[in-house]
């Protein structure tokens, strides 16, 4: 039987899809992938998303400003990706959330707009998708505030955290995303992690053009290669890439409330 997977995380609105974007696409499906989110993270890749997932019915649109974007916020940013969250290709918020590894970003800038983006997914009852690098202590402190006022719905995307994160994580309703980082050879650690997670709570990524997995590292990442991953978690599990595929993605269609498209329909000819 033939994995059906769903990759939760990537950009193919990115540049480096520019050229071959359809064969990007055919070579996903021909993986077994039946639907991808396309993440935004500004408002202009945002609008972008929401143009493509519009246009092919196999793409969902997540909207949101990156942490390491939100210094960059004009005036109407904000406005729009409000109003881009309740539009019905729309399935998620983000990606929002801290990135303490740059360094070029004001951290203040960024737990507020971190902020504004829970409360926005709140408000259009959609989850949010939290970047988290080298800022644990702090985004676990931004949800624990949240999860005071009513429980979260949310995913930590391409997690690459510490066990007790990842608990803490768990307790509070969080979903966890691997990405290709969980193939790496000196990843031992992260794969412990990843094998403690309960089934019903696992998602998987590429984050493309992003963490090529360990066969193809180096190169330019794409939505086809979330199997890797898939055959990854299932291996930590202890059970076969089909019966890991049809739990992740029915996890992310409940967490996301997809539905069934694929990319193996064709494009749509209507105006956007």
């Amino acid at each position: 039987m033939a994995s059906v997977l769903v990759d939760t995380h990537c950009h193919p609105e990115s540049d480096s899809f520019r050229q071959d974007f359809e064969e990007v696409l055919g070579r996903a499906a021909a993986a077994g992938v039946v639907q991808l989110l396309a993440i935004g993270i500004s408002a202009a890749t945002s609008q972008a998303v929401v143009l493509l997932s519009n246009r092919y019915p196999g793409i969902s649109a997540v909207v949101g400003v990156h942490p390491n974007h939100t210094h960059e916020i004009r005036p109407g940013d904000w406005e729009r990706i409000e109003e881009l969250a309740f539009h019905p290709r729309v399935v998620g918020i983000g990606e929002t959330g801290l990135d303490n590894y740059w360094k070029d970003v004001p951290l203040d800038l960024q737990y507020d707009s971190f902020r504004r983006h829970i409360q926005l997914s709140r408000r259009c009852d959609k989850p949010f998708v939290v970047h988290c690098r080298e800022a644990e202590a702090e985004v676990l402190e931004v949800l624990r505030e949240s999860a005071e006022t009513a429980p979260l719905r949310g995913v930590m995307h391409s997690f690459c955290g510490s066990e007790a994160t990842a608990t803490e994580c768990l307790q509070m309703g969080m979903f966890l995303s691997f990405s290709g980082m969980l193939t790496y050879r000196r990843n031992d650690e992260l794969r412990a992690v990843a094998a403690q997670v309960p089934l019903d709570r696992l998602l998987i990524e590429t984050d493309a053009p992003y963490l090529a997995p360990q066969q193809y590292r180096g190169k330019r990442n794409e939505p086809a290669w979330v199997a890797d991953t898939c055959a990854c978690l299932a291996e930590v599990h202890g059970m076969s890439m089909e019966e890991m595929a049809k739990i992740t993605t029915g996890n992310a269609r409940r967490l996301f409330r997809l539905d069934c498209e694929s990319l193996n329909l064709p494009p749509s000819t209507d105006a956007v």
